[in-house]
């Protein structure tokens, strides 16, 4: 076998947003505020700064990632005009979205990540994301595939550093080029593939049709099992 170990990002490749859960946080602020609640990027980091009151880095394990998203969806009530119960209502906000079904596996996984498993490889995810990275799979069934989980909030750097990728390669002991993986940032695939890792970048549109470029998981599988013919 010529790869030994293959590495997943988590959001966009393994897993995607729970839009009911985003209606329902729209829905419930708008009810509390009595106007119309819209998050986009800028507002939500700089909610993120308010909710760090300073500190770098922003949390160190999972506790300070609870107590971090608690004073968030406190500032985020204030700035909306919300100054009644906020306290209630900002942990109802933490407890309903923060690691409870806000995330859902694309169809194909479970079985790509079996198959992988059962033929021997090491398998890990790189993501650019909190200390819960590994929480979050474990609700979802699958962490059992992996022995590494490689957050950026832990790391100090986030993709495509060259560190964060070489410390997932260290929690394996395993070489870029006995390495597969797959992201569904083509920034981050390419910063994967410089290292050595065959890359593949998933567009689930199918647009794009670069060789290294796919539209489902399973065709992970379909390039090994080429390797062997």
């Amino acid at each position: 076998m010529k790869y030994k170990a293959i590495f997943f990002d988590r959001d966009g490749t393994l897993t995607y947003f729970n839009k009911e859960k985003e209606l329902w946080r729209d829905g419930t602020i708008q009810e509390w505020s009595g106007k119309p609640f819209e998050l986009p990027y800028e507002k939500m980091m700089y909610l993120f700064s308010l909710a760090s009151e300073g500190k770098r880095p922003w949390y160190k394990n999972v506790d300070d990632e609870k107590e971090f998203f608690k004073k968030y969806y406190r500032y985020l009530l204030i700035n909306e005009g919300i100054t009644e119960d906020t306290e209630a209502k900002s942990l109802l906000l933490f407890n309903e979205l923060w690691c409870n079904n806000d995330r859902i596996l694309y169809p194909e996984v479970t079985e790509v990540l079996g198959y992988f498993c059962n033929r021997g490889y090491k398998m890990g995810v790189i993501s650019d994301t909190s200390p819960s990275l590994e929480y979050t799979l474990q609700q979802l069934g699958v962490n059992k595939y992996f022995t590494a989980f490689t957050a950026s909030s832990l790391v100090g750097v986030g993709k495509p550093s060259p560190i964060i990728y070489n410390a997932a390669l260290n929690s394996l002991g395993v070489s870029a080029q006995e390495s597969i993986y797959v992201d569904d940032c083509m920034i981050e695939a390419e910063g994967a593939a410089k290292l050595g890792f065959t890359a593949f970048y998933i567009d689930r549109s199918g647009e794009n049709k670069d060789k290294t470029s796919i539209k489902s998981l399973r065709e992970l599988i379909d390039f090994v099992e080429n390797l062997s013919e």
